[in-house]
Parts: structure tokens; C-alpha cells; sequence
């Protein structure tokens, strides 16, 4: 939990506070609540459609 607030926390001071959407890992809720930050879930959808797009990318750069 500790690094992921950490991470939190940094990407807040970069960017400034957001809404924090993520993949269901229960570091992520604990954190957001210590920071003061909304968190929500991927939904399953949204989760194979971002690691489809990630696969793309990955075999696009290897071909080269």
C-alpha cells in the first residue's frame, strides 16, 4: 500500500488530483482514501479492451 501511495502521491504532484480509475487491486482504494481521492474500477470491457490496444502496440514495435 505504501508504494502505491507514494506513486499516487507523485503523479498528483505532476498532474494535479483526478479521478483514479484502476484494475480492482485493493492497494489502490486504501491509497486513493489516505489522499483524499475518488477511486473506481475498470470494468471487465473496459480492462480487455486496454490490454487489446496494449497487445497491438507491443506487436507493432516488435516487427520493426
Amino acid at each position: 500500500m505504501l508504494v502505491a501511495e507514494k506513486f499516487i502521491r507523485s503523479l498528483v504532484s505532476n498532474y494535479g488530483k483526478h479521478i483514479v480509475y484502476t484494475d480492482g487491486g485493493t492497494w489502490y482504494d486504501e491509497a486513493c482514501e489516505v489522499i483524499g481521492l475518488k477511486h473506481y474500477l475498470h470494468s471487465s470491457i473496459e480492462k480487455s479492451l486496454m490490454e487489446r490496444v496494449n497487445q497491438y502496440f507491443k506487436d507493432r514495435i516488435e516487427s520493426f
